[in-house]
């Protein structure tokens, strides 16, 4: 059974850090790409930051310079380095396999982990 667990969320001031993690069971990085969504409240789920299993990286225009996507395929770990926090970044934030741009990503959705931007 596909599990994805996100974690390392909270509340940050405007131009702070913060690295998420995704923690995947039952299925195994090498056969997908995987992806940062987040979503905002009042808000579509958008895809942020996708990394496939060879480590090509791709980043939504208004994260780029940021934020950076990185995995270990050993650990079937993904993470989301977040950096000049702003506050339109605060959203509740997903990691999954995405499947193109019509399509639903692979797997269920986890629980998220919540990120706030705010003084």
């Amino acid at each position: 059974q596909v599990q994805l667990v996100e974690s390392g969320g909270g509340l940050v001031q405007p131009g702070g850090s913060l690295r998420l993690s995704c923690a995947a069971s039952g299925f195994s990085f090498n056969i997908h790409a995987m992806g940062w969504y987040r979503q905002a409240p009042g808000k579509q789920r958008e895809l942020v930051a996708t990394i496939t299993s060879g480590g090509t990286t791709n980043y939504v225009d208004s994260v780029k310079g940021r934020f950076t996507i990185s995995s270990d395929n050993a650990k079937n770990t993904a993470y989301l380095q977040m950096n000049s926090l702003k506050p339109e970044d605060t959203a509740v934030y997903y990691c999954n396999a995405p499947r193109g741009e019509i399509l639903p990503p692979w797997y269920s959705w986890g629980q998220g982990t919540q990120v706030t931007v705010s003084s």
